[in-house]
């Protein structure tokens, strides 16, 4: 189980959105001409490339920055663009984003793009717009100003160089100078094979071929590779090292030792801005507080989701709360949520795909009636929620001496179980108001009924949803288990 995944969990739910992260760097527009290649030019011996579809995402720092809103962060961004056609297709991607862009420096030259053209999505060519010159000495005062006056006001810092020219050594000098004054974490994602420039940085997160330029050690020399990263770390003052290793996953070196985290995806399409995944993910971690181990534990299940898209992507936060609140995967404290939590984690769910379950009881004392109920409603969906009548409810409709079992332990017994994704407790007679805020996909309700009858049905069948009626097992209930305890037949 990752490391904090209550906090984790409760970060993606919401807590991310407190958090500004700036991100200094190499901004881009990335262009994607995709078509179906059948035929050799007559003209030349190049394939010919028949127009399917086009698009654009933002790029480099810019990526990042997507990233970071992806995850609910309050994403700020530092560097140059030029005041031309991508200029303005960039612009638009980070104001949907609703990504703060006053650190963003324009000059005369192009603003940098990447065409990738793909035939069957094999990439056939990339086209790259970009000058040779680098900013003038007024544009390079104009950005480090202003990188500067922001550092105060976010709570962690990336520098993401693509070598373009946005991060010369003085930049990430001052910036890392201000940064560690004021307490706010760096992480830079080099370029550089002269790791002196980040120096002073909270980590640097190179891949195998960046490590193995900066240190002279070939990249299938793994151990010997990571044993000169280490050396590489002390000399430029480094609190850790973060090394992604492809399909070997993430290697962590700091002053506590090596900490390894496998890799996650299933399948690999594209690894384009899997790096910006990485390092944006981490950067919101440490500017939470949590962990190292937990900033990469967590960054290596956001890049696991993204090679398996096509092109950059940015992570969004449901994909991931999709991938940690598998009934399996996560403890039965996470399940127990309120309203709001509620709310949000079936946001989450239903962005991700997944289809969402509803049934109530009372489960006063859990019997091999109510583990069918509830193994039977997962049959009709992904996620299944479960409507707990709290103490007070269930006193109404039997008495005063049930529950026998109260709500606070009740619901900890139905979270633990496989079958339940989610338990929260609802206070009226009926769950009518719970079922209009959950808005199943499938209602479920154990007994003797009609679906029509059934508390909720005009309202999730009139939104498309089903009802689903599943018998109860004869000779198991809460009142016969009682009458038994009590001697009576």
């Amino acid at each position: 189980m990752m490391h904090e995944i209550h906090a984790v969990l409760g970060l993606l739910e919401g807590g991310f959105g407190n958090l500004k992260v700036l991100v200094v760097g190499d901004l881009m527009l990335d262009r994607y001409i995709l078509g179906e290649v059948d035929r050799i030019s007559p003209e030349a011996p190049v394939p010919v490339l028949r127009h399917v579809q086009r698009y654009e995402r933002p790029g480099g720092a810019a990526n990042v920055a997507m990233n970071l809103a992806g995850l609910g962060c309050q994403a700020l961004l530092a560097g140059f663009w030029g005041e031309d056609t991508e200029q303005r297709e960039l612009a638009v991607f980070l104001e949907t984003a609703k990504i703060d862009t006053v650190g963003v420096v324009s000059t005369a030259l192009p603003t940098i793009s990447k065409t990738r053209i793909l035939g069957r999505m094999q990439q056939l060519l990339r086209l790259d717009i970009e000058s040779r010159e680098h900013p003038t000495a007024v544009d390079r005062q104009r950005l480090q100003e202003r990188v500067e006056q922001l550092i105060p006001k976010v709570h962690a810092v990336v520098l993401s160089d693509y070598a373009k020219g946005a991060l010369s050594a003085e930049l990430c000098e001052a910036v890392i100078r201000t940064a560690k004054r004021l307490g706010v974490p760096v992480l830079a994602d080099p370029k550089s094979p002269d790791f002196s420039k980040y120096s002073g940085a909270t980590t640097v997160c190179p891949n195998l071929n960046e490590l193995a330029a900066a240190t002279g050690v070939p990249a299938h020399d793994l151990e010997t590779l990571l044993a000169a990263g280490e050396e590489q770390r002390r000399e430029h003052d480094l609190k850790f090292l973060t090394v992604t290793m492809s399909e070997k996953g993430i290697r962590v070196l700091s002053d506590a030792g090596s900490y390894h985290s496998p890799a996650r995806a299933r399948e690999v399409y594209d690894v384009s801005g899997a790096g910006d995944t990485v390092i944006a993910t981490m950067a919101a971690c440490l500017a939470a507080g949590l962990k190292n181990e937990t900033a990469v534990e967590l960054a290596n299940l956001a890049a696991g989701i993204v090679v398996a898209k096509v092109g950059t992507v940015p992570i969004a936060r449901h994909e991931l709360v999709a991938m940690l609140t598998p009934s399996s995967g996560i403890s039965g404290a996470e399940k127990i949520l309120d309203g709001e939590r509620l709310a949000q984690r079936i946001a989450e769910w239903r962005a991700a795909g997944e289809t969402i379950v509803f049934t109530n009881g009372c489960f006063d004392l859990l019997h091999v009636g109510h583990i069918t109920l509830l193994e039977d409603c997962r049959r009709f969906g992904s996620k299944l929620v479960l409507g707990l009548n709290s103490d007070d409810s269930i006193r109404r409709l039997k008495g005063p001496s049930r529950p026998i079992v109260g709500d606070r332990e009740r619901s900890r017994v139905m979270a633990a179980l496989a079958a339940v994704d989610a338990v929260v407790l609802f206070e009226e007679d009926t769950p009518l108001e719970l079922i209009r805020a959950v808005k199943p996909d499938v209602l479920v309700k154990g007994g003797d009924y009609i679906a029509e009858s059934v508390v909720g049905y005009e309202d999730v069948t009139a939104r498309g949803g089903r009802v689903e009626i599943v018998p109860t097992v004869e000779g198991f209930s809460t009142t016969n288990i009682v009458r038994k305890l009590q001697g009576e037949k």
